[in-house]
């Protein structure tokens, strides 16, 4: 889907490859997040950056925000179009444009502004995660009333990557027993999300097998992580409304 036409207008940075699977069932990843984050009377284009797409420069302000997807590449690489991707990011903080980083996007945001990305400590983090918000979250009008939803979110997780420290001036939002910054943000701009909010059960079940075949992770894990996925749900409504929130600057909305 891609909603065409509407006063405001949203960039997807793709920094991961459609898969055959998500080719098939959806149309490629774009229709995935414009289906998650998207609403009618909006404007969402894509930019391939794993290819090497970006937007001109001349016409950032002309975004209201801007979406980066997690990739199989490491945030903390130096591929020629990561390097041009952080310094994209800097310059749209400079430019104070909404910024929603999801997994590798959130890693790469922490890295582009200071902070520091690498190897999970306790390796790979496959499957559904329960998120929970720090007690008390710092000022920024989106989270003004997650009061609402509970302390505790479940996740679509897959990454072997995390941030080992946020960036100055960044407030760590969310966390796990797994991963110590789940999420953060800076001031009403930027927000980094470890987990997949846009990713459905299906796509995941196909990510474990894809990961497996390539003997990328152990069979235990991938069992692990499949029956986690059987026995709950990700609290997928929630996320999409956090993120459209914070995309959109509807902080009035409700939850």
């Amino acid at each position: 889907m891609k909603i065409n036409g509407g006063e405001k207008r949203f960039a997807l940075l793709l920094a991961a490859r459609d898969s055959d699977y998500v080719n098939k069932v959806y149309g490629g990843y774009f229709n995935v997040f414009v289906e998650t984050f998207g609403e009618e009377g909006e404007t969402w284009d894509l930019f391939r950056v794993v290819e090497g797409e970006f937007p001109d420069w001349e016409e950032l302000h002309k975004y209201h925000g801007f979406v980066i997807s997690g990739s199989p590449f490491d945030a903390f690489g130096n591929d020629l179009w990561i390097l041009k991707l952080g310094f994209l990011l800097q310059t749209l903080d400079a430019m104070e444009k909404k910024v929603l980083g999801i997994c590798f996007g959130h890693q790469l945001l922490c890295r582009a502004l200071g902070g520091k990305v690498g190897r999970a400590y306790d390796g790979w983090d496959i499957g559904l995660r329960k998120v929970r918000m720090v007690d008390d979250l710092p000022p920024c009008r989106f989270l003004e009333d997650l009061e609402e939803i509970p302390p505790c979110l479940s996740i679509i997780e897959c990454h072997q990557d995390e941030v080992w420290e946020v960036p100055l001036g960044a407030e760590v939002i969310a966390f796990s027993d797994k991963t110590g910054v789940e999420m953060f943000a800076i001031g009403d701009h930027i927000l980094g999300i470890q987990g997949h909010p846009e990713y459905t059960k299906d796509i995941l079940y196909n990510l474990i097998d894809r990961l497996l075949d390539a003997n990328l992770i152990e069979r235990d894990s991938a069992e692990d992580a499949r029956s986690k996925l059987e026995m709950a749900e990700p609290d997928r409504k929630s996320w999409e409304k956090i993120c459209r929130r914070f995309l959109k600057g509807d902080y009035g909305a409700t939850l």
